[in-house]
């Protein structure tokens, strides 16, 4: 044997046994592998003869050699798989073939090889059979590729390769092959299987393989119902018309208004919702290849059933089966018939033709002939042997229309699923009415089983209405739209609201106005009007402010009126879920919970707020506003407070954006909403005190509803706050708002307050802290003092900017949001801070009167306590203007009255300074008006009441000029 092998270089492979060609072999597959113990290995000896310029191998367990190549005489062959011999039991389970066993390096060429050996090449000689029928697989997959292939030759080759492929799994390999190609038509199909079928039963008993002859005879049943259903749908049938609306609702067993109104919900609903499913080009008119006929179904026995396929494959098996029927194009009759004698059960039947009519929804409403369609399939469906299992209690629900009622339920396609529902509920209604008043085993049951029905269309009917609206065309919006509002809904279904809790629909409902960006003021309008209790007559004006969708008015009238129908539609299916203070909480946290995703969207935050303040229960509008604070607020509201108190004045946008995550102008409106927040928080629990909670209602259809709790429901079980600390937190939001809105300076909003109530800021609310008691430290107060008179000077200079200043830009303030009163709200923070608010009035009037504004500063003169003190200020400014008029300009006639007045008088309008007004420009009557002012205010013992006299004759003569 080793004659000629000198200088020869030796190697040796060990390949690993597949199991599943183990398997193959036996004539059966198992897809959890083999359970006849660990893999085979199988030894090559790898013999390079350079001398001869040829590598071999040979098999070590039979002998013979099993391959010979041709590599050149100057090459290499690198064995580095050297390891112990005599392996055992417990070696041999943590032995690894390396990837590379045996290397050949050629010089010449640099070329590095490898050697692949097939495991079976060592279970017999080169005459295997094995090897032939592996050789014959190949030859029948070329043949299948051909791209032009004679079917007559391919036919007949393929019958040859498989008679004479010798091992049974082989053969099953090779009939797959065929049976899973494309290029192969139909009856090719049926002719090669037949072919192999008649083999096999030619053949004695005991020589046939069971599974292979099984396997044949369960394809060829599947061609032969794929072909009897081609037949069927080829058959042109005499489409009759549409039928009319008295045969339809004949049909239905609904009265003819009943049916018109079952019409108009679905017209409507197509209107405004359009599917966008996946479409097939093959399925398009129930078309399905038989190679994926084949793939879907499996024979067991004498049944056949679906494999576990995708949703579309399961829909396109369903419409190969029953897309004709159901538009008439297509003997109903005999297709039933034949699956049934095919073996396929009428259950399976019935959830193919529920999938099919449910997800191509658009098509089915289009077409009322459909209607009749499916009730005629049902019909025929529900009078097979077995529809109907043999040990069902008469006196329980049918579980043949349970499955059909739950396919309805578990289906977003709305439309569709309440049409099924109205045929099946058909069926238990027509045999009550046949049966009349006859008493039988089942008739207790079949009553159950209508009222199962009755509430089925109660639910679906709302979910229809419900998802109308959800998908109706919206409003045109006139601001710019955010990426959160451009997001789809979800598609409904009676599962899902069931499973969504009691606050479900509102949830729901809440998606679609944060989309639609609808104010409150719409959605208590359609209230008003869908409730019959309620049909109060509107004040003048209001009407039109509710009608408005948005604040911004919108050119399209009947798209806003459409949109207040369909409300107000849900609204009375849903009298309880959507009852309005519900809608608004769930309106208020979902326009918080998208403004958390997107900051800068101020306008979200302004308008969860919005809805807040809308909400009529105290004790739902408190207990929201403390869970929105804790989830939402206070860690940014933290974050700018010490960011605000760090700078000494109104940040700047970077160090906002760096800091609070959000722009300058965006954290402006953010503190607003945070002020409206606190102030409706503290309002909501004193005004709870004198209501009781509401009862959160569900609906009679609705009451097995389950899931998460509604925000209402959490909302109603937050703890009560601390109302001192509440207010505590309230007077630095309202100071912070005031530096950022009025851009102060030189303002600390935390230095305003001792270390107890730096202490309680930012804890939780319901929490007893330690707050300040008793006369603050003096220094403070006068920080406190400097501030407030801070606030008041630039809230005016700000009005009187907005003056001057082009009408359309009259103020800063957010579209959202009412401009604040600041002085106002300095005096009401006076209390809180222990300055005395008398000052603060003084000032303010001051102020008004400092930059013209007289009109307004007599009014608020009203408010004042020390008028005194305030007639001193007055006069000091009366002078002021008085020098301004007479010194500034210089003039003649002004020098010669000056000249003219009392020396005293003279010498005390010089000593004031004009440079500290703001307005100079007021007329001299309007300041007459002032010094007549300051003398009514001042006491004739006072000091300064005859220079107020003589103020009044310098004006007079003035006035003159």
């Amino acid at each position: 044997m080793w004659k000629g092998y000198r200088d020869a270089q030796v190697g040796w492979m060990q390949i690993v046994e597949d199991l599943h060609e183990r398997e193959a072999e036996r004539g059966h597959f198992s897809p959890f592998g083999s359970t006849q113990g660990p893999c085979r290995v199988a030894q090559f000896l790898v013999i390079y003869a350079p001398r001869r310029g040829i590598l071999e191998v040979w098999s070590t367990q039979q002998g013979p050699r099993v391959g010979a190549f041709n590599v050149g005489k100057h090459c290499r062959l690198l064995y580095p798989g050297y390891k112990i011999m005599g392996l055992n039991n417990v070696t041999s389970q943590g032995w690894q073939p390396q990837t590379y066993q045996i290397c050949l390096i050629d010089p010449v060429s640099g070329n590095v090889r490898t050697v692949s050996i097939p495991f079976h090449l060592a279970l017999s000689d080169k005459k295997c059979e094995r090897a032939k029928d592996l050789h014959l697989v190949k030859k029948l997959s070329t043949l299948l590729k051909a791209k032009a292939p004679n079917y007559e030759r391919l036919e007949a080759d393929a019958k040859e390769i498989l008679l004479d492929i010798k091992y049974p799994a082989t053969k099953k390999q090779a009939l797959e092959r065929v049976l899973s190609s494309e290029r192969v038509p139909l009856p090719c199909l049926t002719s090669i299987t037949q072919t192999l079928l008649n083999s096999l039963r030619s053949q004695e008993v005991e020589y046939v393989d069971e599974g292979l002859l099984g396997f044949c005879e369960d394809k060829l049943k599947l061609l032969h119902l794929y072909e009897s259903v081609q037949k069927l749908g080829s058959h042109a049938v005499e489409t009759d018309a549409s039928p009319s609306t008295k045969e339809l609702a004949l049909l239905l067993r609904l009265e003819e208004d009943e049916l018109t109104r079952l019409q108009t919900l679905i017209r409507n609903y197509k209107q405004e919702h359009t599917r966008t499913g996946v479409r097939f080009a093959d399925d398009e008119h129930g078309a399905l290849p038989v190679r994926a006929f084949l793939e879907y179904l499996e024979c067991e026995q004498e049944a056949v059933n679906v494999k576990k396929i995708s949703e579309e494959e399961y829909i396109a098996l369903g419409s190969f089966f029953f897309w004709r029927c159901l538009h008439g194009e297509c003997p109903t009759l005999e297709m039933c018939e034949s699956l049934e004698k095919a073996g396929l059960g009428p259950q399976l039947l019935l959830s193919l033709l529920l999938k099919v009519w449910l997800w191509k929804e658009k098509e089915i409403l289009e077409n009322t002939q459909a209607w009749c369609c499916l009730h005629s399939m049902l019909s025929r469906l529900s009078n097979m042997k077995v529809a109907i299992d043999e040990t069902w209690d008469l006196q329980s629900v049918s579980p043949w229309w349970q499955q059909m009622r739950t396919a309805c339920v578990q289906s977003t396609s709305n439309g569709a699923a309440l049409l099924s529902a109205h045929v099946g509920h058909s069926f238990p209604k027509s045999l009550q009415e046949d049966d009349g008043e006859s008493m039988t085993d089942s008739w207790e049951a079949l009553s159950l089983d209508t009222e199962y029905w009755k509430l089925l269309l109660k639910q679906l009917e709302d979910c229809l209405i419900l998802q109308t609206l959800l998908h109706c065309k919206g409003l045109k919006k006139t601001s710019k739209i955010s990426s959160l509002q451009v997001e789809p809904l979800r598609k409904l279904s009676v599962k899902n609201l069931l499973e969504g809790g009691k606050g479900g629909v509102a949830d729901t409902v809440a998606k679609w106005v944060f989309k639609q960006d609808i104010c409150p003021a719409l959605l208590k309008l359609a209230k008003e009007k869908s409730d019959p209790e309620d049909q109060r007559v509107p004040e003048p004006g209001e009407t039109s402010m509710a009608v408005a969708i948005r604040e911004t008015p919108s050119e399209d009238a009947e798209e806003e009126y459409q949109v207040a129908a369909l409300l107000r539609s849900v609204y009375q299916h849903f009298p309880c879920s959507l009852d309005l203070d519900v809608l608004l909480a769930h309106c208020c946290w979902e326009y918080m919970v998208q403004w958390n995703k997107d900051p800068e969207e101020a306008h979200f935050l302004v308008r969860s707020v919005d809805h807040l303040k809308n909400i009529s229960n105290a004790h739902v509008q408190f207990g929201l506003s403390l869970m929105m604070w804790n989830t939402f607020i206070i860690k940014r509201f933290s974050a700018a407070a010490y960011l605000m108190d760090k700078v000494g004045k109104s940040p700047k946008d970077r160090l906002c954006r760096r800091d609070v995550g959000m722009s300058d102008t965006s954290m402006t409106t953010f503190l607003g909403s945070c002020y409206d927040l606190l102030q409706t928080m503290m309002e909501a629990d004193v005004s709870s005190e004198e209501m009781p909670p509401p009862l959160l209602e569900v609906e009679d259809a609705w009451l097995s509803v389950e899931g998460p709790s509604s925000i209402v429901e959490l909302a109603l079980e937050q703890k009560h706050i601390h109302y001192p600390l509440v207010e505590h937190q309230f007077v630095l939001c309202a100071i912070m708002y005031a530096i950022m809105s009025l851009a102060l300076k030189s303002a600390k909003p935390l230095a305003l307050f001792d270390s107890k109530g730096k202490n309680a800021f930012f804890k939780d609310l319901t929490s007893i802290q330690l707050l300040p008691s008793g006369d603050m430290d003096p220094s403070i107060v006068s920080l406190r003092q400097q501030f407030l008179m801070k606030l008041i000077s630039a809230a005016v200079q700000a009005q009187f900017q907005s003056q001057i200043t082009v009408k359309s830009e009259e103020a800063k303030w957010d579209a959202e949001q009412k401009p604040m009163d600041w002085p106002a709200l300095a005096v009401d923070l006076a209390t809180q801070l222990q300055v005395n608010e008398d000052t603060l009035r003084r000032h303010y009037v001051c102020e008004l009167y400092n930059y013209g504004f007289d009109h307004l500063a007599e009014e608020a003169i009203l408010q004042v306590v020390d008028k005194e003190v305030l007639a001193s200020q007055l006069l000091v400014l009366t002078g002021q203007r008085l020098a301004h008029a007479l010194l500034h300009t210089q003039t003649k006639e002004g020098m010669e009255l000056l000249a003219r007045l009392p020396p005293t008088l003279c010498t005390w309008i010089k000593a004031m300074d004009p440079q500290d007004l703001q307005n100079t420009d007021v007329p001299i009557p309007t300041t007459a008006k002032l010094v007549d002012k300051v003398v009514e205010l001042l006491p004739e013992n006072h000091g300064q009441y005859g220079l107020a006299l003589n103020l009044i004759e310098a004006v007079e003569a003035m006035s003159a000029l």
